[in-house]
């Protein structure tokens, strides 16, 4: 196989690191699990929002192709006119390319590779000419697949746009453009610092934790009913509210998706659209994008920026050619 350099951009539900007893990619496959099938559904095949099944392993590898079935969301429009093409020249042999995976001297081929970590959906650019494209259980290759966190890519870009663009000033604060931020930990941070999440925040994204921080902003950014005797933030803006300062902002690197729906909330207060609007707008029209995505929003129709956006493979990929010519 010839050698080259390549841009992949995959989107995989990965449970690699689970114990063996979970069902294998094959087995998991919704098509074979037979989910929502029938007029209505057996109950057996349900997957639901209100029980939280739809987040769980293995349903999760049907809700992730159809999360417009399980929450509230708002279109992102694709282009009308003047749509990308792509030229295909499939190589067969990187199919064949094979490596050790970390901590083991097992050696793996590519295509044993995306079954083990449950590929929904792969394609690989090499200079804008797709070599690798291929699709597995719910995924087609018209279908739309969550995005989850690579969604603050897409919102940071935004922000680095307006940025370059003179629209948003890097060194002010956030308290500055919204003054409901100015009591949080984000009243005195810059923006610069929020879009490369250098802020110090007294916030945790330990998924396994049930008492860190993440947990709270879901549950504020969940579009079903609270909890009886719920009294805390009813949205994404309204949690954000909240976040207290740990430390000092600047200092050092922290990934916390909140940051990410700040700027959105920046972004959208500057400009006075939404991060849906902007987006189809500023990126997705011009690129010449062939599908319509979607974001899931909160009780308040405010989009989840950090990790709510589902949009076709092809589209995502013209996203990452675009960042790969610099344009």
């Amino acid at each position: 196989m010839r050698k080259i350099v390549f841009f992949i951009l995959a989107l995989i539900m990965s449970h690699a690191s689970y114990p063996q007893e979970f069902l294998s990619a094959e087995k998991s496959d919704p098509k074979i699990m037979g989910w929502m099938k029938g007029f209505p559904p057996h109950n057996d095949s349900i997957v639901s929002a209100a029980d939280g099944s739809f987040f769980k392993f293995p349903a999760l590898r049907y809700s992730v192709c159809h999360m417009n079935q399980f929450m509230p969301t708002t279109r992102v429009e694709g282009a009308k006119n003047n749509r990308y093409i792509f030229i295909s020249e499939i190589d067969k042999g990187i199919d064949e390319v094979s490596f050790k995976p970390w901590g083991t001297n097992k050696t793996m081929t590519w295509k044993e590779s995306l079954t083990k970590n449950y590929t929904d959906g792969i394609i690989i650019l090499h200079k804008g000419v797709i070599v690798y494209e291929e699709y597995f259980g719910e995924l087609n290759p018209d279908g739309l697949h969550a995005a989850m966190s690579v969604c603050k890519t897409f919102t940071g870009t935004l922000g680095a746009l307006l940025v370059a663009n003179g629209v948003l000033d890097e060194n002010k604060t956030a308290g500055e453009y919204v003054p409901e931020l100015q009591n949080s930990a984000f009243g005195n941070t810059i923006v610069r610092q929020i879009l490369d999440m250098t802020t110090a925040l007294q916030y945790s994204e330990d998924y396994a934790n049930p008492n860190s921080e993440i947990w709270a902003f879901s549950t504020a950014g969940n579009p079903l009913p609270k909890p009886k005797g719920y009294e805390g933030p009813t949205n994404y803006y309204e949690y954000l509210q909240t976040v207290q300062s740990n430390g000092i902002h600047g200092n050092a690197f922290g990934y916390k998706t909140v940051n990410t729906n700040a700027m959105g909330w920046i972004i959208s207060r500057v400009t006075g659209k939404s991060i849906p609007q902007l987006l189809s707008a500023k990126i997705r029209q011009p690129l010449g994008t062939h599908f319509d995505g979607y974001y899931q929003i909160d009780g308040a129709g405010i989009a989840f920026a950090g990790g709510g956006f589902s949009a076709n493979l092809r589209d995502m990929a013209m996203f990452g050619e675009m960042i790969r010519n610099e344009r």
